[in-house]
């Protein structure tokens, strides 16, 4: 479905790069693992679910930057090889569409208001986020273990 009011940012590609360069150099904190199952492995740079057998590094990432109440590091999956960043911002990833939880956060980085997107689809609870003049962007996270999937930013 197409969006209107907000655009989908994925994460950077110098992040994943960064990633897939800690692994290849033994950080302890990334992690080169493979995927098992079709849907527990979601790649936060071309928001996609890694297929079984595909390899992913997993590794920490704070979506929120630190030195702020809201601020958390959290694990996050990207492709070990490289993948194409989500291209298509003006539509919700329709791999992404359920088990989600939404957090809208002001220009301070604190949390004003949290949904789980149920029924209408995460784009109803974005827009009416976005409808409060205070919401600077929306993060999208995982319903059941927390982690971060991916922005949402006001056009």
């Amino acid at each position: 479905m197409k969006t209107s009011s907000f655009r989908i940012v994925p994460l950077r590609t110098e992040i994943a790069d960064a990633a897939r360069s800690a692994a290849g150099q033994g950080a302890a904190d990334h992690r080169v693992v493979t995927a098992d199952s079709p849907r527990g492995y979601p790649c936060r740079h071309c928001l996609r679910w890694a297929q079984p057998g595909e390899r992913m590094i997993l590794f920490p990432f704070a979506a929120i930057p630190s030195g702020r109440p809201y601020s958390e590091s959290g694990p996050i999956f990207v492709h070990a090889d490289a993948c194409e960043r989500y291209a298509a911002t003006d539509e919700f990833p329709s791999e992404f569409r359920k088990e989600r939880v939404l957090r809208a956060y002001n220009a301070a980085h604190d949390m004003i208001a949290a949904e789980v997107a149920n029924g209408a689809g995460p784009e109803a609870v974005i827009e009416r986020f976005l409808q409060r003049p205070e919401t600077a962007f929306v993060h999208v996270r995982s319903a059941s273990h927390g982690c971060f999937t991916m922005e949402i930013e006001r056009l």
